[in-house]
């Protein structure tokens, strides 16, 4: 017969032992430390993390307000610059504008005065052109003037006004 009982054997005998899987339960003395340490190191960590976040996430949100009271101080600015620069500008369009009215109208005096000279010119050039023949005229009305004045005196030129009559004829053709 075996030693665990048979199937041919027709008794039953004790079912055999259980095999041996864990030993039993004992504390572990050294081998728990070494989790525990290890957990508390992670946990110091942690708390030395979420110290330096909250250190860093107070000095960005400092750094933040500092940039945002710069921003909009320099949008004042630059807001201040941009209106005093549009009444610049205006004021130079007026000025601009001004000037050209201004302009125009110089330029109209100096048409008109370009053309009085012109015509000025003309009229000396014609008074140069005639002055030998005028002065001829004049000197002949004289003559005329010394006789009317000697005939009414009682002188008798009566042949000398006839060639100073032909003379002025030639000079009333001539203007």
């Amino acid at each position: 017969v075996s030693a665990h009982g048979g199937a041919a054997g027709g008794g039953q005998g004790a079912p055999p032992p259980p095999p041996e899987t864990w030993d039993a339960y004992q504390a572990k003395g050294e081998e728990h430390k070494g989790v525990v340490a290890l957990l508390k190191m992670l946990k110091a960590d942690l708390d030395k993390e979420i110290q330096q976040m909250t250190v860093d996430e107070k000095d960005a949100q400092g750094e933040y307000e500092t940039f945002m009271a710069d921003s909009a101080a320099k949008r004042t600015l630059d807001s201040k610059s941009i209106t005093e620069k549009e009444g610049a500008k205006a004021d130079a369009e007026a000025s601009m504008q001004q000037m050209k009215s201004q302009k125009k109208d110089t330029s109209k005096e100096a048409m008109a005065k370009a053309e009085y000279i012109r015509d000025l010119h003309l009229s000396c050039d014609w008074l140069l052109g005639n002055f030998e023949v005028r002065k001829e005229g004049r000197a002949g009305e004289v003559d005329s003037l010394k006789n009317a004045k000697a005939v009414l005196a009682g002188a008798d030129y009566s042949l000398v006004q006839t060639a100073l009559t032909s003379g002025r004829s030639h000079l009333r053709g001539g203007m």
